[in-house]
């Protein structure tokens, strides 16, 4: 049975229901958590050390292969000679798709890794039903990015989506490690049509993929059985939270406010205090 999100998404395996229905237990990807909202990073130290080496490897035998590409293509050719002809073809068609894949894989995946900063936190609060993310242009899941962000490494998108209109899905990484990636799906609302996406969970094996969305669909659904001080920082913790995660990072200040609104009306307030137009 296909996903009843639009358009679908390479590698879909299933789609997630909201509600304090799934496994929860205490996890590494956990920052902080108060009656509020809660924090997740999305990436930790080591798998971004681990996949920027990978990604590096990546670009630098690309280099290579397209570097002897070129070379061959410049060689002569005889038209008479079939495997000739072929040989040529098929120098042609790798070095094009190493070329798009440099530009649309390697070095996006590269500048993912290089540049989130301090695991790119996503911010849950539960009480406004309002999702604040703050991540690298290329902290996404997509194939086709605009090129001229090539030459801007640093570009972010800072958002604020309503949880009402994200929906998770699961992803399979098509590795043989049987790696899944859970995603948000920000839908129109009222629709299943995608209008965006969001990385909430990338790269995990086994049940442990699945923790991540049921500790924040518990929390969404106030469920009883949250422990507040299973983060890294504890509930008392919030300035050195803020100070340590999200001080000098580009977050607006009415954003890192809104954390802690408890109304919509204290949201709007917010919004209007900084000036910010309304969603």
């Amino acid at each position: 049975m296909p996903s009843k999100y639009r358009p679908q998404i390479p590698g879909w395996i299933g789609d997630l229901n909201k509600g304090p229905t799934y496994l929860m237990a205490d996890d590494d990807r956990l920052l902080y958590a108060n009656d509020n909202f809660c924090a997740f990073i999305r990436k930790t130290k080591s798998d971004q050390n681990f996949y920027l080496f990978l990604f590096l490897l990546a670009l630098l035998m690309s280099a290579v292969g397209i570097f002897a590409g070129v070379k061959l293509f410049f060689l002569p050719i005889n038209f008479d000679d079939r495997e000739d002809i072929y040989a040529s073809l098929v120098t042609i068609i790798l070095s094009l798709t190493m070329i798009f894949a440099v530009f649309n894989i390697i070095l996006p995946g590269l500048y993912q890794n290089l540049f989130t900063r301090r695991g790119s936190p996503i911010i849950f609060n539960r009480k406004t039903g309002q999702v604040y993310v703050n991540e690298s242009y290329f902290f996404s899941f997509r194939i086709l990015y605009n090129p001229i962000y090539l030459f801007h490494p640093n570009k972010k998108r800072i958002k604020e989506y309503d949880w009402a209109h994200l929906q998770g899905v699961v992803v399979h990484n098509f590795s043989r490690n049987s790696l899944v990636t859970i995603i948000l799906m920000v839908c129109k609302p009222h629709t299943h049509k995608t209008i965006d996406h969001i990385l909430l969970d990338p790269l995990r094996a086994g049940v442990g993929s699945y923790l991540v969305w049921g500790w924040v669909n518990n929390f969404m659904c106030f469920d009883e059985l949250i422990d507040l001080n299973e983060g890294k920082y504890k509930t008392d913790e919030e300035l050195q939270f803020k100070k340590e995660i999200i001080e000098g990072q580009g977050w607006p200040d009415w954003m890192v406010e809104a954390f802690n609104a408890t109304t919509h009306d204290e949201l709007a307030k917010i919004k209007q205090k900084y000036n910010v137009e309304a969603s």
